[in-house]
């Protein structure tokens, strides 16, 4: 149990340090072959829409619940209109599932869409029980923005008295290592408290 805590830890600080130095990456939840749709999916079939409510704040549970009741009652009419009723569905889930996270809603992306090596890294490291890839894979990304940043600032340090434009040259070199370490730090620190805060009760 402590390796799995661990673990989760790890992963979880990964997962900020993926966010806060990669913004252009987005997150999978929107994909139709994603952990969101895929377990809409795995609720209709069932006619249970308990599997879903984890993906989303327990403020916005009862919309869900009208979303999949409407639903269920759509897909009885027919294929048609249950493929439609189901789009309603991930959709609307995934709307809700995104907008907790503070994230906008672009519409579903398409099966298949690329994630990224790192988002995908850490599907894989739930899946094999294994974050020790995604750490280090990480791990050694950031060493090397870090090594190569703090070379650049080092070497326009050497002549930033030459002149005016050297010493800016430098001051651009520095502002980039510093500010890149602190945001590797600043997402440690998120991912430590992220892991010890105690989540709120989901209300069903």
């Amino acid at each position: 149990m402590k390796s799995l805590a661990n673990g989760a830890r790890l992963l979880c600080t990964a997962g900020l340090l993926i966010i806060a130095l990669a913004p252009g990456v987005y997150a999978h939840c929107d994909t139709l072959d994603g952990p969101v749709v895929k377990a809409a999916r795995l609720a209709l079939a069932k006619g249970d829409v308990t599997g879903v409510l984890k993906w989303v704040p327990a403020a916005d549970e009862a919309e869900i619940r009208r979303a999949f009741a409407e639903t269920l009652k759509v897909r009885a009419l027919g294929p048609a209109a249950a493929a439609l009723a189901d789009r309603y569905f991930f959709e609307t889930l995934v709307r809700v599932h995104r907008a907790s996270e503070g994230e906008p809603y672009t519409g579903l992306k398409p099966e298949g869409t690329d994630p990224g090596p790192a988002i995908a890294g850490a599907d894989r490291a739930l899946e094999t029980g294994s974050v020790d890839a995604l750490v280090t894979a990480i791990a050694g990304h950031v060493a090397a923005q870090l090594r190569e940043r703090f070379a650049h600032a080092r070497e326009a340090l050497a002549r930033a008295d030459e002149s005016v434009e050297a010493g800016r040259a430098f001051v651009r070199a520095y502002v980039g290592f510093v500010h890149y370490a602190e945001r590797v730090h600043q997402a440690g620190e998120a991912g430590a408290h992220e892991h010890t805060a105690t989540p709120a009760p989901n209300r069903r």
